[in-house]
């Protein structure tokens, strides 16, 4: 096991994760009056916890670990602004939300799957793991809650 491969692996979620904190901050501040502008807030504080393990993990193997977002989770932010600016409101971000924790569980699930990580990085990653699986379960409720008020 190869500790470059771990550091690779960590840096893809660690970016990954803070687009998920963006993007929860975003939703944060384009709802301040929703109902749901305190998940967004809860959830933005908990990755950002979840972010730093991620960050020891790597500094720990050698790595110098990514404190940056990806092009592609700024471009998916300012459609979402567009989307809420059209009247989307609760709704529309309540299932932006939810796509990004699909993407991202599928994220962490496929290291967790990869055999060549080792198992103190898997360590670290399945903790990172519930906080997604968390998040993610909770997001599919709201969005699942919204449909059946419809």
């Amino acid at each position: 096991m190869s500790a470059n491969h771990d550091i690779a692996k960590l840096d893809d979620l660690i970016v990954t994760t803070i687009d998920s904190i963006r993007g929860y901050e975003h939703s944060a501040e384009k709802a301040p009056e929703s109902r749901y502008a305190p998940f967004f807030e809860r959830m933005a504080i908990e990755r950002r916890a979840v972010v730093a393990d991620l960050q020891a993990q790597s500094r720990a193997l050698g790595g110098t670990p990514a404190d940056y977002g990806s092009a592609a989770a700024h471009i998916h932010r300012l459609f979402e602004s567009l989307r809420a600016a059209l009247g989307g409101g609760d709704e529309a971000l309540i299932a932006e939300v939810e796509r990004g924790e699909d993407y991202l569980k599928e994220e962490y699930e496929r290291v967790l799957k990869d055999d060549r990580t080792s198992p103190e990085t898997l360590s670290v990653v399945r903790t990172a793991f519930a906080s997604v699986q968390r998040g993610h379960d909770e997001a599919r409720a709201l969005k699942h809650e919204l449909e059946a008020a419809d």
